[in-house]
Protein backbone atom coordinates (compact mmCIF):
# COMPACT_ATOMS: atom_id res chain seq x y z
CA UNK A 1 0.00 0.00 0.00
CA UNK A 2 2.93 2.28 1.03
CA UNK A 3 4.78 1.96 -2.48
CA UNK A 4 1.10 2.70 -4.18
CA UNK A 5 0.87 6.01 -2.17
CA UNK A 6 4.24 6.68 -3.68
CA UNK A 7 3.35 6.03 -7.08
CA UNK A 8 0.06 7.65 -7.33
CA UNK A 9 1.89 11.24 -7.55
CA UNK A 10 4.17 10.29 -10.60
CA UNK A 11 1.42 8.56 -12.29
CA UNK A 12 -0.57 11.20 -12.12
CA UNK A 13 2.55 14.07 -13.65
CA UNK A 14 2.90 11.52 -16.03
CA UNK A 15 -0.41 11.76 -17.19
CA UNK A 16 -1.09 15.06 -16.96
CA UNK A 17 1.78 16.16 -18.74
CA UNK A 18 1.16 14.95 -22.28
CA UNK A 19 -2.59 17.21 -21.84
CA UNK A 20 -0.48 20.06 -21.62
CA UNK A 21 1.12 19.70 -24.95
CA UNK A 22 -2.53 18.72 -26.39
CA UNK A 23 -4.00 22.34 -26.19
CA UNK A 24 -5.00 24.00 -29.27
CA UNK A 25 -2.61 26.55 -31.22
CA UNK A 26 -2.49 27.74 -34.47
CA UNK A 27 -0.28 28.96 -37.08
CA UNK A 28 -0.94 31.93 -39.94
CA UNK A 29 0.60 32.39 -43.01
CA UNK A 30 -0.05 35.64 -45.44
CA UNK A 31 0.11 35.56 -48.67
CA UNK A 32 1.61 39.21 -48.85
CA UNK A 33 2.62 41.61 -46.23
CA UNK A 34 0.83 45.28 -46.87
CA UNK A 35 4.75 46.90 -47.71
CA UNK A 36 4.23 49.63 -50.41
CA UNK A 37 0.24 49.76 -49.88
CA UNK A 38 -1.09 53.25 -50.49
CA UNK A 39 -2.86 54.70 -48.47
CA UNK A 40 -6.89 54.47 -49.38
CA UNK A 41 -6.32 51.57 -51.28
CA UNK A 42 -6.54 47.93 -49.89
CA UNK A 43 -4.35 45.46 -49.50
CA UNK A 44 -5.67 42.34 -50.67
CA UNK A 45 -4.58 39.49 -48.31
CA UNK A 46 -5.03 35.65 -48.34
CA UNK A 47 -4.14 33.82 -44.90
CA UNK A 48 -3.72 30.44 -44.38
CA UNK A 49 -4.75 28.75 -40.86
CA UNK A 50 -3.21 25.73 -39.87
CA UNK A 51 -3.69 23.98 -36.59
CA UNK A 52 -0.52 22.87 -34.81
CA UNK A 53 0.82 24.08 -38.15
CA UNK A 54 -0.40 20.97 -40.57
CA UNK A 55 -4.46 20.94 -40.45
CA UNK A 56 -6.37 23.34 -42.28
CA UNK A 57 -8.99 24.82 -39.96
CA UNK A 58 -12.41 25.79 -41.31
CA UNK A 59 -15.36 27.82 -39.72
CA UNK A 60 -13.28 30.91 -37.73
CA UNK A 61 -13.92 34.04 -38.10
CA UNK A 62 -10.46 35.36 -38.47
CA UNK A 63 -9.68 39.18 -38.17
CA UNK A 64 -6.84 41.43 -38.82
CA UNK A 65 -6.13 44.47 -36.88
CA UNK A 66 -4.07 47.24 -37.71
CA UNK A 67 -2.50 50.29 -35.27
CA UNK A 68 -1.12 54.27 -35.88
CA UNK A 69 -1.07 55.92 -32.24
CA UNK A 70 -4.91 56.32 -31.40
CA UNK A 71 -6.21 54.54 -34.65
CA UNK A 72 -7.40 51.23 -34.66
CA UNK A 73 -9.38 49.19 -37.34
CA UNK A 74 -9.99 46.10 -37.60
CA UNK A 75 -11.35 44.24 -40.66
CA UNK A 76 -13.28 40.58 -40.76
CA UNK A 77 -11.99 37.84 -43.17
CA UNK A 78 -13.97 35.43 -44.75
CA UNK A 79 -13.45 32.23 -46.27
CA UNK A 80 -12.44 31.75 -49.87
CA UNK A 81 -13.46 27.83 -50.34
CA UNK A 82 -9.77 26.97 -49.85
CA UNK A 83 -9.51 24.73 -46.73
CA UNK A 84 -8.30 26.75 -44.24
CA UNK A 85 -7.56 29.68 -46.14
CA UNK A 86 -9.75 33.04 -45.56
CA UNK A 87 -9.84 36.43 -47.58
CA UNK A 88 -9.60 40.16 -45.72
CA UNK A 89 -9.28 43.86 -47.81
CA UNK A 90 -7.85 46.03 -45.60
CA UNK A 91 -7.48 49.51 -45.93
CA UNK A 92 -4.94 52.12 -43.98
CA UNK A 93 -6.65 55.15 -43.90
CA UNK A 94 -3.66 57.21 -43.65
CA UNK A 95 0.52 57.05 -44.55
CA UNK A 96 2.54 56.14 -41.41
CA UNK A 97 4.33 53.37 -39.66
CA UNK A 98 1.25 50.81 -38.75
CA UNK A 99 1.47 47.70 -36.90
CA UNK A 100 -0.51 45.04 -37.66
CA UNK A 101 -1.43 41.63 -36.59
CA UNK A 102 -4.27 38.54 -37.10
CA UNK A 103 -6.73 37.25 -34.55
CA UNK A 104 -7.04 33.69 -35.98
CA UNK A 105 -10.42 33.32 -34.02
CA UNK A 106 -9.09 29.97 -32.76
CA UNK A 107 -9.02 28.52 -29.54
CA UNK A 108 -6.86 30.63 -27.40
CA UNK A 109 -7.36 34.18 -29.42
CA UNK A 110 -4.05 34.91 -29.51
CA UNK A 111 -3.21 37.32 -32.05
CA UNK A 112 -0.14 36.67 -34.40
CA UNK A 113 1.96 39.65 -34.52
CA UNK A 114 4.15 41.31 -37.59
CA UNK A 115 6.81 43.90 -37.74
CA UNK A 116 5.68 47.27 -38.69
CA UNK A 117 5.03 48.78 -41.72
CA UNK A 118 5.39 52.12 -43.76
CA UNK A 119 2.15 52.47 -45.75
CA UNK A 120 2.70 55.21 -48.72
CA UNK A 121 6.61 53.76 -49.27
CA UNK A 122 7.91 51.72 -51.91
CA UNK A 123 7.24 47.89 -51.05
CA UNK A 124 10.80 46.81 -49.83
CA UNK A 125 10.31 44.03 -47.53
CA UNK A 126 9.67 40.31 -47.96
CA UNK A 127 6.84 38.22 -46.45
CA UNK A 128 7.13 38.77 -42.80
CA UNK A 129 7.20 36.36 -40.16
CA UNK A 130 4.99 36.10 -37.19
CA UNK A 131 7.01 37.97 -34.17
CA UNK A 132 4.62 37.29 -31.23
CA UNK A 133 5.80 34.93 -28.60
CA UNK A 134 3.28 32.30 -30.15
CA UNK A 135 5.58 30.67 -32.91
CA UNK A 136 3.50 27.73 -33.27
CA UNK A 137 4.82 25.40 -30.64
CA UNK A 138 4.69 24.83 -26.83
CA UNK A 139 5.31 27.69 -24.60
CA UNK A 140 9.01 27.40 -22.50
CA UNK A 141 6.68 27.43 -19.59
CA UNK A 142 4.79 24.28 -20.27
CA UNK A 143 7.86 22.47 -21.43
CA UNK A 144 9.61 22.91 -17.75
CA UNK A 145 6.72 21.50 -16.29
CA UNK A 146 6.52 18.33 -18.84
CA UNK A 147 10.91 18.46 -17.52
CA UNK A 148 10.35 18.59 -13.55
CA UNK A 149 7.72 15.86 -14.08
CA UNK A 150 9.69 13.64 -15.72
CA UNK A 151 12.68 14.27 -13.78
CA UNK A 152 10.57 13.57 -10.12
CA UNK A 153 8.61 10.43 -12.28
CA UNK A 154 12.33 9.02 -13.08
CA UNK A 155 13.61 9.57 -9.63
CA UNK A 156 10.43 8.39 -8.01
CA UNK A 157 10.99 5.38 -10.57
CA UNK A 158 14.65 4.90 -9.22
CA UNK A 159 13.61 4.87 -5.13
CA UNK A 160 10.86 2.51 -6.34
CA UNK A 161 12.93 0.33 -7.90
CA UNK A 162 15.77 0.37 -5.28
CA UNK A 163 12.99 -0.28 -2.35
CA UNK A 164 11.89 -3.09 -4.08
CA UNK A 165 15.52 -4.90 -4.74
CA UNK A 166 16.36 -4.52 -1.08
CA UNK A 167 13.24 -6.38 0.31
CA UNK A 168 13.68 -9.25 -2.42
CA UNK A 169 17.29 -10.11 -1.62
CA UNK A 170 17.75 -13.44 0.55
CA UNK A 171 18.71 -12.41 3.85
CA UNK A 172 21.96 -14.08 5.06
CA UNK A 173 22.06 -17.11 7.25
Amino acid sequence: MRRLLFALPIIALLALAPSAFAGGWATVGLSSTPAGTEPGKPWDVNMTILQHGRTPLDDLSPTITIRNGDATKTFNATPTGAPGEYRASVVFPSAGKWNYEVNDGFITGQPHTYPPVQIGAPASAPAAAPTSADDGGPAVGWLAIAGIALLLAAGGLLVWDRSRRSHHQPQAA
